[in-house]
């Protein structure tokens, strides 16, 4: 899925090298449309579910049996236990599948994701964003990774070594926030483009950009 438009992408492209020019730092940038499929995670609903729903019938049989009935026309019957089991497991099994099928439904799918998992998921992706793209790619180790994830609503900047060793993560929450307050009103790439402005302020006051520095890293966003 597309967010931006060519304009929009060389806009922070543009950022990105108009903050390298003060820094020895590298930066890149990258926008997801997700972290992850979650498949397990709405297996572990489906899963839930269907228990949920079998545990129902054995502790309230008399609903789910009045249904049944109903179903082969109204008369009562007096069921067997095997076929309460095939009832049972039936039951189980329809939730199960009707509960994978309602969840091909993305704006459900991520409102059923709890906020925690969200958060790793996208913390994790960013860090192997960050080790095939930036980690230990430039001379002194200066790269900087900041990533956005669009299904989650998440961002992260991820530095390397030597950066973090004398930049305390709240001046990256600061970052963070500068760039966020743009992307929540819909302006995806000028928050981007704000968050590399500030990351690269940060940059330039901790490694500045040398006579000899060259551009180790390109400076085109990367969307996946």
């Amino acid at each position: 899925m597309a967010y931006l438009n060519d304009a929009e992408r060389k806009q922070i492209s543009d950022a990105v090298g108009a903050a390298e020019l003060t820094t020895a730092g590298e930066i890149v940038t990258v926008l997801a449309d997700r972290s992850d499929g979650y498949s397990d995670v709405a297996l572990w609903w489906a899963v839930g579910a269907s228990f949920t729903a079998m545990s129902l019938f054995a502790a309230l049989p008399t609903p789910f049996l009045d249904l049944y009935d109903a179903l082969i026309g109204g008369w009562s019957h007096e069921w067997t236990t095997g076929e309460l089991a095939s009832m049972t497991i039936a039951l189980g099994l329809i939730t199960f599948i009707a509960v994978l099928a309602i969840q091909q439904w993305q704006a459900l799918k991520f409102w059923l994701i709890p906020n925690p998992v969200k958060t790793a998921r996208c913390h994790a992706q960013a860090i192997k964003h960050f080790k095939v793209g930036a980690e230990r790619r430039t001379h002194g180790r200066t790269g900087v990774l900041i990533y956005l994830s669009m299904s989650e609503h998440r961002a992260e900047i991820v530095a390397d070594d030597s950066i973090a060793e004398l930049v305390d993560a709240e001046v990256w929450g600061e970052a963070m926030g500068d760039m966020l307050s743009h992307i929540k009103r819909g302006y995806i790439a000028d928050g981007m483009a704000a968050g590399v402005r500030d990351v690269g302020f940060v940059l330039s006051q901790h490694f500045p950009r040398g006579e000899d520095d060259e551009n180790e890293l390109p400076d085109r966003l990367i969307e996946v």
